[in-house]
C-alpha cells in the first residue's frame, strides 16, 4: 500500500539533514557516554573507600542504581512517545545527568560532604557517613537515574530520526548510524575503564569525577547547538491506549467469525498518524476480530469509529501484531546476553589465577582490564564492517544492510556459543597447568584469555547492534523510544537470570568455588554454551516464523523473507 498524497506532502516538508546533523549527534552521544560511564565505572570503589560503606551495602546501592536506570527507560520512553517527544526528553535528561554528575563531584571535592579519612595505624577507624551526606549523595544518584531513564531510550532513535527512511541514502544512513553509535559506546567504555579510572584511583577523586562532569557539559552544549537543524518527531498520543483498545475490542468480538475477505474489515487510518500503513496479515487472527464492523458500530463523519473500544481499524490491529511478533525475538535476546555477562564476570577471576606478566616484565595487566579487549574487538571490527565488508555484501545480496537484521542477530548468537566453548577450553588448560593446587597461580599466560574476550565482543557487534536496529525498525513509528527501552529491560533481565543461574549451579554442583583450581569453571562454561545453543535453535524457529513489518521493508532492496 503506497503513501497517500497528504503523507507525501508531509514528508516533503521535513528537511532531513542526516549527514549535517551527525557530527552533533555523535559528538553529543560520545561525550554523554564518556561522562556517564566515567562516573559510574568506579562507583563501587568510591562508596567503599571515600564513604566507608560496607561492601554489601555499596554493592546493593550499585545494583539498585543500575537496575533502576535500566527499568526506568520504560517510563522515560513512555513520556517521550506520548507527551514530550525525543528532543525535549533528551534535553531534559541530559541536564539532569549533568547535575547528577556535578553533585557526585561535589561529594568528593567538598570535605564536609563526605566522611573524614580513616584514622589509626592501619586506617581501620572509619566514620560512617552522616544522614545529610548520604542524602546529598543519593540526590546525585537520583538525578543520574532520571538522566539515564530519558537518554537511553531516546538517543538512538533520535539520531535515526535525522535520516529520511523513505530514501535509499536515508536507509543506508540509519544502518551506518547504528554501527557508529555502538562504536562510540565501546570507545567510551575503554577510555572510562582505563584513563578516567586511573585518575580516580591514583590522582584524585575530585578530578576523576570532575572530568566526566565536564564531558557531560560538552555533551549538553553540542546537543543544544543543533537545535535549529534537528528533525523533531511530534508525539502521536499514548501508544498503549491504542493497544488496550485492540485487546478490549477483540475480546468483546471473540465469538464473531472473521470474513473471508479482509477488505470487508474496518480499514480507517487517520492521515495525521506517524505510523506507516500496514497491510492485513493472518498471524494472531483472534486480534483481527477487533476490526469486524457490525450493525451496532457507529462511524463518525471523518471515518473514525465512534467507540474505539468496540471497533478498531486494521491499522491498529496490525500495530499490536508488530509488538507481539517482536516479543519472542526479545526473549531470545535476553537469554543470549547471559553469555556476555558470564564471560565478562568470570574472566576477571581467571586472570587473577593466571600469569598476567607481559613477557618477562614485572608489569602485570590488571585483571579487570581484560574486559576492555571485548570493547577493543568491537571498536576495531565496526569500521571494517561498515566501510569494507558491508559494501561487498550489498553488492552480492542486493540488500541495503548486506544481510537481514535477523541474520545479523543469528550470527551473534552463534558466536556466543563458540565463545563459551573456547572459554571452557582455555579454563581447562589454565587449571591443568595450575595442577589443581589450592590458590595456585597457573603458569598459563593470561594473554590466552584475549581470544575469548575478542570473540565475545564480535558476538555483541552482531547480536546487540542487530537487536537495537531490529526494535527500531519493526516497532510502530510512534513507539520507537519504547522500542529502544526493550534492550535495556532485556539487559536487566539477563543480569537477574545470570545471577540465578550462577547461584543454582554453585549450590548444586560446587563448580564455582572461590578458588578456581578447586572448582570446575570449564564445566559451567559448557553449561552456558549448551543453553546458548538451545537458545539459538529457538531463535532460528522464531526467525523463520517472523513476518517483517508491512510492505515498506527498510532493510532490504527486495521484499523481506516471510
Amino acid at each position: 500500500m503506497g503513501e497517500t498524497q497528504s503523507e507525501v506532502a508531509t514528508r516533503k516538508k521535513i528537511k532531513y539533514r542526516g549527514i549535517k546533523a551527525m557530527p552533533l549527534v555523535i559528538g553529543n552521544e560520545t561525550f554523554e557516554k564518556l561522562g556517564t560511564i566515567g562516573t559510574s565505572a568506579n562507583l563501587l570503589v568510591y562508596l567503599t573507600t571515600i564513604f566507608h560503606l560496607k561492601n554489601i551495602t555499596a554493592t546493593n546501592i550499585i545494583n539498585i542504581f543500575n537496575g533502576t536506570c535500566n527499568f526506568g527507560t520504560v517510563i522515560g520512553a513512555f513520556f517521550s512517545d506520548t507527551y514530550f517527544g525525543r528532543y525535549t526528553t533528551l534535553g531534559f535528561a541530559s541536564v539532569a545527568s549533568f547535575l547528577g554528575m556535578l553533585v557526585m563531584t561535589l561529594t568528593a571535592a567538598i570535605s564536609t560532604l563526605h566522611p573524614e579519612p580513616c584514622k589509626g595505624s592501619s586506617a581501620t577507624l572509619c566514620n560512617a557517613p552522616t544522614a545529610g551526606q548520604m542524602a546529598f549523595l543519593l540526590c546525585g544518584f537520583g538525578l543520574l537515574v532520571i538522566g539515564a531513564s530519558g537518554i537511553r531510550p531516546c538517543n538512538l532513535a533520535f539520531g535515526a530520526d535525522q535520516f529520511d527512511p523513505n530514501t535509499e541514502s536515508g536507509r543506508r544512513g540509519i544502518g551506518s548510524f547504528f554501527n557508529w553509535y555502538y562504536f562510540t559506546y565501546t570507545f567510551a567504555v575503554m577510555v572510562s575503564f582505563t584513563a578516567i579510572v586511573y585518575v580516580q584511583s591514583n590522582v584524585s577523586w575530585s578530578w576523576g569525577l570532575a572530568i566526566p562532569t565536564l564531558l557531560m557539559f560538552l555533551s549538553c552544549a553540542l546537543f543544544f547547538a543543533g537545535t535549529k537543524i534537528y528533525v523533531r518527531v511530534v508525539p502521536d498520543g499514548s501508544p498503549f491506549k491504542s493497544v488496550a483498545q485492540v485487546l478490549v475490542a477483540a475480546f468483546k468480538k471473540r465469538r464473531l467469525d472473521l470474513p473471508e475477505q479482509p477488505l470487508s474489515l474496518f480499514h480507517h487510518a487517520p492521515s495525521s498518524s506517524l505510523n506507516s500503513r500496514l497491510p492485513f496479515t493472518n498471524q494472531f487472527r483472534c486480534l483481527s476480530k477487533a476490526a469486524i464492523r457490525t450493525a451496532e458500530d457507529v462511524i463518525k463523519e471523518d471515518g473514525a469509529a465512534e467507540n474505539p473500544w468496540e471497533l478498531c481499524s486494521v491499522q491498529q490491529v496490525e500495530e499490536v501484531k508488530c509488538l507481539l511478533r517482536i516479543l519472542p525475538i526479545w526473549g531470545a535476546g535476553v537469554i543470549y546476553y547471559i553469555s556476555v555477562v558470564q564471560a565478562q564476570n568470570f574472566v576477571v577471576f581467571q586472570a587473577i589465577q593466571a600469569d598476567r606478566r607481559l613477557g618477562g616484565a614485572a608489569f602485570q595487566i590488571p585483571p579487570a582490564s581484560f574486559i576492555v579487549f571485548a570493547m577493543l574487538s568491537i571498536t576495531i571490527w565496526l569500521p571494517i564492517y561498515d566501510r569494507l565488508i558491508l559494501p561487498i555484501l550489498r553488492k552480492h545480496t542486493n540488500k541495503e544492510d548486506g544481510i537481514t537484521l535477523l541474520q545479523k542477530m543469528g550470527i551473534g548468537m552463534f558466536l556466543s556459543v563458540i565463545t563459551m566453548v573456547l572459554s571452557a577450553i582455555v579454563e581447562t588448560r589454565r587449571r591443568t597447568l595450575a595442577a589443581g593446587m589450592k590458590n595456585e597461580v597457573s603458569s598459563m599466560s593470561a594473554l590466552w584469555l584475549i581470544p575469548q574476550m575478542a570473540l565475545s565482543g564480535l558476538s555483541e557487534a552482531f547480536a546487540v547492534i542487530g537487536e537495537n536496529e531490529f526494535f527500531y525498525r519493526q516497532c510502530p513509528e510512534n513507539m520507537r523510544s519504547i522500542a529502544a527501552s526493550f534492550l535495556f529491560v532485556g539487559l536487566a533481565g539477563s543480569s537477574y537470570l545470570s545471577s540465578l543461574l550462577t547461584s543454582v549451579v554453585h549450590r548444586t554442583t560446587g563448580w564455582l568455588a572461590q578458588d578456581l583450581n578447586q572448582g570446575r569453571l570449564d564445566y559451567f562454561y559448557h553449561v552456558v554454551a549448551a543453553l546458548e545453543m538451545m537458545n539459538l535453535i529457538y531463535f532460528l524457529v522464531c526467525a523463520k516464523w517472523y513476518k517483517y513489518k508491512g510492505n515498506t521493508n527498510t532493510h532490504s532492496l527486495q521484499k523481506p523473507p516471510v
